[in-house]
């Protein structure tokens, strides 16, 4: 089997870098990675994990998925431009009340996490398209399905994402070009991290009283819970795609979590939408013993698969 050249952005931290290293060390030996990031400085977390593949199946590449000159310049630095799979990775968080944050850091969660998208593939389509081959995996999330409190803008960045990528693979089908989005839920990494560290020191001056206390007493405990019983850890995701990318026929969607999927499932249960607003506002506001309950039952299954797969 011919060695597959793959180009994973966002690979300073997290799962791009999970992702990088994975497919690097491929037992199998069939792929060339080009791990991008925007701050070449930032490279000494990838270099250390990449170890002896380094300079062999990885490279680090600059690439900014907010500038078209470093798409495009990156592209261009590979033999005959010839790129097999793109794992779209770059992102880029916001959480907090809508009254809080300024249209012009919105502006940047798209710009990153939607435009960055499109950016990339415009540049790498055209030549898939004449090859009549090639794979486009895109970091989704489960908010691009189902949105969640206190994540507007993320959210609809995420949409915006998904409603892209949908309308593109019908196209890029007619190339024999196959697109996955993979649509992770909490992933314990740096970006989560700093997003919720952010959020815990956010000027809330902006939204009234009972806005910033049901941030603070409930949203961001809420949360901290969530991640503590259901984070999974960005290996675990990498791995995944590694089984994506290999696969002769991915799908479309692919969920990272089990355990979330009754989450976004209620969404195509009732087309009215009422029921996962609902059942998000009962259990968040209403419910509060029964969330406690249900994440400790999930923390236990969570490491019930952990251990069937050791």
């Amino acid at each position: 089997m011919a060695t597959r050249r793959v180009l994973v952005t966002g690979c300073s931290s997290g799962i791009g870098l999970a992702v990088a290293v994975r497919l690097a060390k491929d037992e199998l030996q069939r792929f060339k990675v080009v791990a991008t990031m925007r701050d070449v400085e930032k490279r000494a977390a990838l270099e250390t994990a990449a170890g002896e593949t380094l300079g062999r199946s990885l490279e680090i590449h600059q690439l900014d998925v907010c500038c078209e000159d470093s798409i495009r310049e990156c592209v261009n630095s590979l033999p005959g431009r010839r790129l097999d799979i793109l794992v779209s990775n770059a992102g880029m968080g916001m959480i907090g009340p809508l009254e809080c944050q300024s249209v012009k850091c919105m502006q940047d969660v798209f710009n990153t996490n939607f435009f960055g998208l499109v950016r990339l593939v415009k540049e790498v389509l055209p030549d898939m398209k004449r090859r009549q081959s090639g794979h486009i995996v895109v970091m989704s999330s489960v908010m691009g399905i189902q949105g969640l409190l206190f994540n507007d803008v993320y959210a609809a960045s995420k949409f915006a994402v998904e409603g892209l990528c949908e309308s593109l693979a019908v196209q890029a089908m007619t190339f024999n070009i196959k697109m996955t989005l993979v649509e992770p839920g909490p992933v314990l990494t740096e970006f989560e991290r700093k997003v919720y560290e952010d959020a815990q020191n956010m000027d809330l001056s902006g939204t009234d009283d009972e806005t910033a206390r049901i941030f603070r007493e409930i949203y961001l405990p809420y949360s901290g819970k969530v991640f503590s019983s259901l984070g999974q850890r960005p290996e675990e995701v990498a791995e995944q795609i590694l089984e994506l990318i290999v696969s002769k026929d991915p799908p479309f969607r692919h969920q990272t979590n089990r355990l979330y999927t009754p989450m976004t499932a209620m969404k195509h249960a009732d087309p009215t939408g009422r029921l996962p607003l609902d059942a998000f506002y009962r259990i968040i506001f209403q419910h509060d013993r029964l969330f406690n309950a249900s994440l400790g039952f999930m923390r236990f299954l969570q490491k019930r698969m952990t251990k069937s797969k050791v």
